[in-house]
């Protein structure tokens, strides 16, 4: 999910993640959560939600916020994307977040939810762009294609 920041609650989302890919989870999550408190704006949610899936130790956990996520998702505008600075439509957001519902169903064994999501995942895949962010996401669904097949 490709966003500038643009607002108070991006600059702290931002500043979450770069907890997590410092490796300190547990203070990630605790941001994470707190933003999620706040947060009333559907792209704020949807993007919280995104990366407090992440940072659950519980697969279960993980699969929760993930679809707190993609049901977030659906009430985004790609007006309120453009506003943000989100580089492409609402639609570009799909294919990482049914990527992650793809692997951590797969996790589960829920082997058919977890092809669901890769299809869906594969199906919105046109959405993204020709970039670094895209190319990480065609690869993880390829990766995910992968593993189901095994």
């Amino acid at each position: 999910m490709g966003v500038r920041v643009t607002d108070e609650v991006m600059t702290r989302l931002g500043a979450a993640m770069e907890l997590a890919q410092r490796g300190d989870r547990e203070a990630a999550r605790e941001r994470f959560t707190e933003l999620w408190a706040e947060a009333s704006d559907p792209l704020h949610r949807c993007m919280i939600a995104h990366h407090l899936a992440d940072q659950q130790d519980d697969p279960r956990e993980e699969l929760r916020w993930d679809l707190l996520a993609l049901e977030t998702a659906s009430s985004i505008t790609d007006e309120r994307t453009a506003e943000a600075g989100a580089t492409g439509s609402v639609r570009a957001f799909y294919p990482s977040l049914h990527l992650n519902l793809g692997d951590v169903y797969r996790r589960l064994g829920e082997l058919s939810l977890a092809r669901e999501h890769l299809e869906l995942g594969l199906a919105a895949v046109d959405a993204l762009g020709d970039d670094g962010y895209g190319q990480l996401i065609r690869t993880g669904l390829d990766r995910l294609a992968e593993r189901l097949a095994a």
